[in-house]
């Protein structure tokens, strides 16, 4: 087999071609250098020459504040929704399998049940949101072998990510303000990875969502379970979304996500996220990346 990761220098994507390569499944890794996904052209031309089996799509813009921006929206909609497009024709027209990386944003965020993976309540709060909505219309619209996993708090050793954010203002602040009204659970990319490949590797197409188990927290939470497991003294006070204010972007207060098609598909669930942050502390301190 033969699987094609975009952006292969993210968070993700850097994690996925190392799980590929583990593997011993063949894998091209395509960062933008090699592979403009706006230019369909350059999408053409790199498919057609490397004839994947299949394609991961990570390469996405996810600067969430960044994106409600006007002068960025259109580089926004070319990377998510334009470059997306341009990938599901291709693998359409190679007959290649496509899994696409999306987020609980496509979501609203309203009420406290989980959101359900074939759920249509669709409802961005954001752009970012808006744009990977439609990215998904576009693989659903132009190709039948697709995945869609939606993911949420995502942190992995390759890039910006929350647990990274709080392990350095730890070292700068005794006390910090975070934020006890959104609920979901974190996401590490290294597992997050092992479940892609596995997925790529059948034919049970659809829509799936994927985090760490071990139960919704609040990014509060997560924030006290991040300083408890590097071991730093630093006191947490807990607020509201509207208290910290800031954010250019609104997140949704609710980001549970439903997992059951995981296990009715046979995967294997993610370990728990007190697990997954433990493991990453270690890989932040011994590769020396935060």
């Amino acid at each position: 087999m033969k699987v094609l990761v975009t952006g292969a220098d993210g968070q993700l994507g850097f994690d996925l071609v190392k799980e590929l390569e583990r593997r011993n499944i063949d894998v091209i890794g395509a960062g933008r250098r090699e592979m403009d996904i706006t230019d369909p052209i350059a999408v053409k031309n790199v498919m057609r020459r490397e004839r994947p089996d299949a394609v991961i799509h990570c390469a996405a813009w996810t600067a969430v504040d960044a994106a409600e921006e006007a002068e960025n929206a259109d580089k926004v909609r070319q990377v998510n929704v334009v470059g997306t497009e341009n990938i599901a024709r291709e693998c359409a027209n190679c007959d290649c399998k496509m899994l696409y990386v999306s987020t609980d944003y496509v979501f609203d965020g309203k009420g406290s049940e989980p959101w359900q993976e074939d759920s249509k309540d669709f409802n961005p709060l954001n752009f970012y949101g808006q744009t990977k909505l439609d990215g998904e219309k576009a693989v659903e619209r132009l190709l039948k072998k697709y995945f869609i996993v939606r993911i949420a708090w995502v942190f992995g050793i390759n890039g910006k990510n929350f647990v990274k954010t709080m392990l350095s203002l730890g070292e700068k602040y005794s006390k910090l303000r975070v934020v006890n009204d959104q609920i979901g659970t974190p996401t590490y990319t290294r597992d997050l990875a092992v479940l892609l490949v596995d997925m790529i590797q059948t034919d049970k197409y659809g829509c799936y969502h994927a985090t760490n188990e071990g139960g919704y927290i609040s990014w509060y939470d997560f924030a006290k379970e991040i300083f408890a497991s590097a071991n730093m003294n630093v006191d947490v006070e807990a607020v509201t979304t509207e208290q910290y204010g800031l954010s250019k972007a609104a997140r949704p207060s609710n980001s549970r996500l439903e997992k059951k098609k995981l296990v009715d598909n046979g995967f294997e669930l993610l370990p728990d996220w007190k697990d997954a942050l433990a493991r990453y502390i270690k890989e932040i301190k011994e590769n020396g990346k935060n």
